[in-house]
């Protein structure tokens, strides 16, 4: 901008729309910081081209689109950034953990089901009706023709059962939550 009529014209515009053009720009990426810096890179690339930009439409609107391409621009640029790190660092990780959890998980449900194997035959039935096969007290009951109180006496005595082999409680949790999948 070589006249000093150009500066003030400038000036204004950055005054009047810079904190709008932040708020549309903050709207996107959600980072007040980042908005700011857009909004600042929008008005210097405003005045490095400005003989070559040309409001065919209003500034307002010029501008807007602009800011939110940028905007837009910033939040794929850093979300590439952000993959290609992780496709760098996460993979073996990733791999690493898997194999562990799924041994682990093979350890848990053998060692569960040789617990569970072990349960008297039916206390077995009645234990594993509910816990795997989700039926409630009352259903169980109903099959087996046995009263509700019986189930619940199994029940407590299959959890008994396998709490004396196992001491851990979490070891039932987990049997719990194993076997309702």
């Amino acid at each position: 901008m070589s006249s000093h009529k150009d500066l003030k014209l400038f000036e204004s515009l950055y005054k009047e729309h810079f904190a709008y053009l932040s708020l549309v720009s903050f709207n996107i990426t959600k980072d007040k910081d980042v908005a700011k810096d857009i909004a600042q890179d929008f008005f210097i690339y405003l005045w490095e081209k400005e003989e070559e930009v040309n409001f065919s439409v209003s500034f307002k609107a010029y501008a807007t689109r602009a800011v939110k391409n940028l905007s837009l621009q910033h939040l794929e640029k850093r979300k590439t950034i952000s993959l290609d790190t992780k496709k760098i660092t996460l993979p073996k990780e990733k791999e690493e953990e898997q194999v562990i959890f799924e041994k682990s998980e093979e350890n848990k449900k053998s060692k569960i089901q040789t617990l569970v194997d072990k349960i008297p035959q039916a206390r077995r039935e009645i234990f594993v009706s509910h816990v795997v096969e989700g039926h409630s007290y009352a259903e169980i009951a109903e099959m087996y023709n046995i009263s509700v109180n019986t189930v619940k006496t199994q029940m407590k005595r299959a959890y008994a059962f396998l709490r004396e082999f196992e001491k851990s409680s979490t070891l039932i949790t987990v049997l719990y939550l194993l076997l309702r999948k």
